[in-house]
């Protein structure tokens, strides 16, 4: 008996010293592999329904036909001059929005009475539908570049602003004790306690700005612009050509989920990060 135990002490020893086998390639990417088998099964059963007679396509188009659209644009050029209009908007008001909705909403949080005097106004903006102010924009700035980065940084600095404000908020007061103990200044305080606890919040109202400022990209271009896909959108809808609308909405698509695929990158590192370092 005593020597049967020993085996198979022994034997669990061996097991427990190997390592745990790694996971599949499939379990380790199931959700990305249902999604892309949910996405090319929504194409296929798409592009059935339109040879089928089910849908007219004059009205949805079909994938192989917006895949022509995109390559006809391609060939003839016109479709890099809007991504380049677009690209340029939508960069300037963004980092415009981030450049001051990050430092503005800080000093919000941080500030009881600077927050009283502009909380009105915040609350009063972020309430105002920005196509609202459109035809005001359009008066202030013209149909040109100006115009749109406007658009862009006022449907997108108010999430971001707000939240960071949040995020300020939500500071533990002990490390601000703490921090105040060892004779540490507010821009200190702001660099090494306020800044870091907010990053949360502040990575959720890039995303969320992320959608604004795609919207007000398009509805900007579609109400009064030379070039851009917004434009482009909205001339082949008035000419009826639903491929090239669906090429235009498929760019912006595109483009808000690689976006928002590395903000949620970014933010799980730093959770991750914030993980560890409790550990």
């Amino acid at each position: 008996m005593t020597a049967s135990a020993d085996i198979q002490t022994n034997a669990q020893t061996v097991d427990s010293d190997q390592p745990a086998p790694r996971s599949s390639f499939i379990a380790r990417n199931e959700s990305t592999l249902i999604g892309t088998a949910a996405v090319i099964a929504f194409f296929c059963f798409w592009e059935y329904s339109v040879r089928a007679n089910w849908v007219n396509p004059l009205f949805t188009s079909s994938p192989l036909r917006i895949l022509a659209a995109a390559k006809a644009m391609i060939v003839e050029g016109t479709i890099w001059q809007d991504l380049a209009t677009s690209g340029t908007e939508f960069g300037l008001g963004y980092g415009l929005a981030v450049v001051i909705g990050v430092p503005l909403g800080i000093l919000m949080g941080w500030y009881k009475r600077l927050n009283s005097l502009l909380e009105p106004f915040v609350n009063a903006l972020y309430a105002t539908p920005r196509i609202a102010l459109l035809p005001l924009i359009v008066i202030w700035f013209g149909i040109d570049l100006g115009s749109k980065v406007a658009i862009v940084f006022l449907s997108t600095v108010f999430p971001i602003l707000v939240n960071t404000m949040v995020g300020v908020r939500t500071v533990d007061r002990d490390f601000v004790k703490v921090a105040r103990s060892f004779g540490a200044s507010d821009s200190q305080l702001f660099l090494t306690v306020a800044l870091p606890s907010s990053v949360p919040f502040l990575l959720t109202g890039l995303r969320l700005g992320l959608g604004h400022a795609l919207i007000g990209i398009v509805v900007g271009e579609m109400y009064g612009a030379t070039s851009g896909i917004g434009y482009m959108m909205a001339i082949a809808g008035a000419t009826f050509q639903t491929d090239r609308v669906m090429v235009g909405i498929i760019i912006i698509a595109a483009a808000g989920m690689l976006m928002t695929h590395g903000l949620k990158l970014i933010e799980h590192r730093f959770e991750k990060w914030r993980v560890d370092s409790r550990g």
